[in-house]
């Protein structure tokens, strides 16, 4: 079966997001989770994680995995991580994956879609594999408490 084909993201839409400080915030059934987006380093990652946050793709989606002191994943329609947006987007800037580092889950290079994770401690070994594209600011003990099957009730954000 061929990949789904690549999103279109226009460089205007990715220029109007570089520089802008953008924090999306997550309402979970766990409670809130703010993360500020890396909008310089991965705009194009940015701008489709605000444009299916801003639809409502991820309202009541689950956490569909949750491996302790790795990540927490969520955003797949199917909620057994082989879902998506029905486009792939290319991969970005290669930034190390910390405690509380959100990434752009992927089943391989220019992959991702809509799964995104949050790592609970350092990755090293995802950096220049994954695309990060936020950290968590607030509520990194939501991320903590988080387990399988808890619901993004909605996402929305702020922008300065």
């Amino acid at each position: 079966m061929a990949p789904p084909p690549p999103a279109y993201i226009s460089a205007d839409s990715a220029l109007s997001v570089t520089g802008k400080s953008i924090t999306a915030h997550i309402k979970t059934s766990r409670g809130d989770i703010d993360v500020e987006l890396f909008t310089s380093q991965t705009p194009l990652t940015v701008i489709n994680f605000f444009k299916l946050a801003s639809s409502g793709f991820y309202n009541n989606l689950s956490f569909h995995r949750v491996v302790p002191d790795f990540v927490i994943q969520g955003g797949d329609p199917n909620g057994d991580g082989s879902g998506g947006p029905g486009y792939t987007i290319p991969s970005e800037d290669r930034l190390p994956f910390e405690r509380g580092t959100m990434g752009i889950a992927t089943a391989g290079f220019d992959t991702g879609g809509s799964q995104f994770f949050i790592c609970h401690s350092a990755q090293p070994h995802l950096r220049g594999n994954y695309t990060a594209f936020g950290k968590v600011v607030s509520g990194m003990q939501v991320v903590d408490a988080i387990s399988a099957g808890d619901i993004i009730l909605s996402i929305h954000f702020s922008i300065k």
